[in-house]
């Protein structure tokens, strides 16, 4: 039997109100535990694009797969778990300082290329971009001064070189017909 692993799905869907209310509710009602959920907009007027990590199996993926495709406002939906992908998490970190550490903060956060982005009398906050390895490799660092607060957005991720996870509009995807982008393309998969 397969065993589960984190998996990554891209979802494209109309940039509409209760569209990621009714993904969430789906996962929700098959008792499917989200990891990581980021939603944003596209460089396509109209559509978003959902990057949803979770744990699954092969089977319990392509039900998942399948089951987003019948939700009205997906548009397209991938699993990217076993492709070349660039994958990436941004994390604010606010940290505590006195005089004497607040140096050792501050070169721990340029090794790990991290960005100073508040620098107040008794705290720092840093922001770092990349993996989620590299981010907990930072938090770790960073623990013994006092992590005071942390957020951070969830995994993007995006297919590398040329290939994209979303099809092209006039592909012969009968639920394009309706979406945004096949209005600003002004044509219909059938033409």
């Amino acid at each position: 039997m397969d065993q589960p692993i984190l998996r990554t799905f891209v979802a494209y869907v109309e940039d509409r109100p209760g569209v990621l209310n009714r993904v969430a509710s789906l996962f929700r009602r098959r008792g499917y535990n989200i990891a990581s959920l980021t939603v944003g907009r596209t460089h396509d007027p109209g559509i978003s694009r959902m990057t949803v990590v979770m744990e699954a199996d092969a089977d319990a993926a392509r039900r998942i797969s399948a089951n987003l495709y019948k939700l009205v406002n997906v548009l397209h939906v991938e699993d990217i778990t076993h492709a070349e992908v660039v994958v990436r998490d941004l994390a604010l970190i606010k940290v505590s300082v006195g005089q004497e550490t607040r140096p050792q903060v501050l070169q721990l956060a340029e090794v790990f290329r991290a960005r100073v982005v508040d620098l107040g009398i008794d705290a720092v906050t840093v922001e770092i971009t990349g993996t989620q390895d590299k981010i907990d490799g930072l938090l770790d660092v960073l623990r013994p001064y006092g992590v005071l607060d942390m957020v951070r957005t969830g995994a993007i991720a995006m297919t590398r070189g040329a290939r994209t996870s979303m099809p092209d509009p006039t592909g012969d995807d009968p639920r394009l017909e309706s979406s945004p982008l096949m209005r600003d393309a002004g044509e219909s998969p059938a033409s």
